[in-house]
């Protein structure tokens, strides 16, 4: 379950990481941010790409104080209306503007995907805590294999590889019961 969860992810979303590592300026983050929006297939995937990014670049704004473009951009941005926040870009740009390298940056979200993967199978019971860290063991050297396939990619080159899971995720939001706030 957490591998099939973690190919789209990193096919999908370690270009925008990428590319906003290498070049963590607004323009390139607007761009980018467009893009994704534009690519993503699902509301849910969408909403929650934005949530997420829109609580992470609030608080490295606010954590790190000593690169003072992260506030500029956000308030500029949240001003303009111009950008929705999408997590991928903005967790490459974050990176980028704290002078982490591409291979860094993009390893460290390989990590967050997994870690977060797991967490959920965790909370719902699927598996328990020591299960938990076992399977994170034997699911990393697999996890590395696949962020290495697409690691270093254009934007150009991001794709969707489960279609399905992406369509399925799409109907979470018509749950009677829904798992998650997504």
């Amino acid at each position: 379950m957490a591998i099939a969860r973690l190919h789209p992810s990193y096919s999908l979303l370690l270009p925008f990481i990428y590319a906003a590592t290498m070049s963590p300026d607004m323009q390139t983050w607007h761009k980018l941010n467009r893009i994704l929006d534009a690519t993503l297939t699902n509301e849910v995937g969408r909403k929650a790409s934005i949530t997420q990014g829109s609580a992470l670049i609030r608080v490295a704004a606010a954590v790190f104080t000593e690169v003072p473009s992260l506030k500029m951009m956000r308030d500029m941005s949240l001003g303009a209306g111009a950008v929705s926040f999408h997590h991928a870009p903005i967790f490459g740009l974050v990176c980028g503007l704290l002078g982490f390298d591409s291979g860094t940056s993009q390893r460290a979200y390989m990590f967050v995907t997994l870690r977060d993967v797991i967490s959920a199978a965790t909370r719902l019971n699927v598996v328990g805590p020591l299960g938990a860290a076992v399977l994170q063991h034997q699911v990393a050297l697999v996890a590395e294999d696949l962020s290495n396939k697409w690691m270093n990619r254009a934007v150009e080159e991001a794709c969707q590889t489960t279609p399905l899971l992406d369509t399925v995720q799409g109907c979470h939001g018509y749950l009677f019961s829904r798992l998650f706030c997504s």
